[in-house]
């Protein structure tokens, strides 16, 4: 993942990249409306912990799964944003229910709090900006 590592040196991101990474997910959940359970769920992460980083974000410190979770979720905005430019449909389509999810929105499968979830939603964005 690009968030999580720098290929040709295959650090970890230091702590203002990681800071960065936090207000990044930050502004994409408050376009789409998210709710402080909904980001803790697709954070992995507890109220708290994310109350803690808003007071204090130099105290930010996320570890790999965090990271990923990131950059699925910025990924998943990007590439709808990709797909419908800034229409408003860019960000409520993950609102809207969908028959390729069931009948459930994305953001319903995102919620399942898997990172296996958030890939399976960044793959489909992905496929079908692809035109598969």
């Amino acid at each position: 993942m690009a968030l999580m590592t720098d290929n040709r040196t295959r650090r970890i991101l230091t702590a203002r990249e990681q800071l960065i990474a936090l207000t990044a997910f930050r502004r994409v959940a408050d376009r789409w409306g998210l709710d402080k359970c909904a980001r803790c769920t697709l954070l992995a992460a507890s109220a708290r912990s994310i109350k803690r980083w808003e007071a204090n974000p130099p105290s930010v410190k996320l570890g790999r799964d965090r990271l990923e979770r990131i950059s699925y979720v910025l990924g998943i905005f990007t590439g709808l944003h990709t797909l419908f430019g800034e229409a408003s449909l860019a960000d409520e389509w993950i609102l809207r229910s969908n028959l390729d999810f069931g009948g459930a929105s994305p953001l319903d499968r995102m919620l399942g709090g898997n990172v296996a979830d958030l890939a399976f939603v960044r793959m489909y964005v992905d496929r079908w900006s692809a035109g598969a």
